[in-house]
């Protein structure tokens, strides 16, 4: 019964949850439920001054549903909805740079008539 919940509370986290416009960063945070698979996502939030910031602020949500997270690497991301354009680069000075592949993937996923794009290169 533990698992059949936790896979239900972690098929409700969403995949990907960015803001919808500006330069900001972001972290890719594995989450995991007792007994369930893990599945990684995406937070970026222009209010975040620190990648840390935002893997906290993840964190608490996902407790309060009895899930836990770790995090797997940080970035950033330039949204740009005028233009249908998301570029993700750079890296996490706390935590790494995250796998932008994958971060880019769970985005086309979200944003599908977008151009997504990804480097290693950037802060």
């Amino acid at each position: 019964a533990v698992a059949v919940m936790a896979a239900e509370a972690l098929s409700r986290v969403p995949d990907v949850q960015i803001d919808g416009d500006g330069v900001f960063k972001y972290v890719l945070v594995r989450v995991r439920g007792a007994g369930a698979p893990a599945k990684d996502v995406v937070r970026g939030y222009g209010w975040a001054e620190y990648h840390a910031d935002l893997f906290e602020r993840t964190a608490e949500e996902l407790a309060r549903h009895g899930l836990s997270c770790e995090c797997l690497g940080g970035g950033r991301v330039s949204h740009r909805p005028e233009e249908r354009k998301i570029h993700v680069y750079g890296y996490s000075v706390g935590f790494g740079r995250a796998d932008h592949a994958v971060t880019t993937e769970k985005l086309k996923a979200k944003y599908p008539d977008y151009e997504i794009t990804w480097a290693d290169e950037g802060y």
